[in-house]
């Protein structure tokens, strides 16, 4: 008998970002920020995305920072689930 073949997962994007409304059951809304370079002028300019993002036990609250991860589409707009939230303590300091 051959050895049964495992397949092996593709890595799945993760993002850091902030929560800004945790208004529904299980979803949260988290807002992530890049900066990119104006075409003509050079100046960075701040940007947002924002991610709905499947969370199962309704842990995260506005204002937390946390880290979601891609997943197969739960609905029509939520394709992200809440992997961790980031201790505030943690993570880089910024000055």
């Amino acid at each position: 008998m051959e050895a049964m073949e495992t397949k092996q997962r593709s890595t799945r994007r993760s993002v850091i970002g902030q929560v800004v409304s945790d208004k529904m059951d299980k979803t949260i809304v988290v807002r992530t920020e890049f900066k990119v370079a104006h075409p003509r002028y050079g100046k960075f300019v701040r940007k947002y995305s924002t991610y709905k993002a499947h969370d199962e036990r309704n842990e995260a609250a506005v204002g937390d920072r946390v880290e979601i991860m891609e997943t197969r589409p739960l609905s029509k707009t939520k394709c992200w689930r809440l992997m961790r939230k980031i201790d505030p303590t943690q993570g880089t300091k910024r000055s």
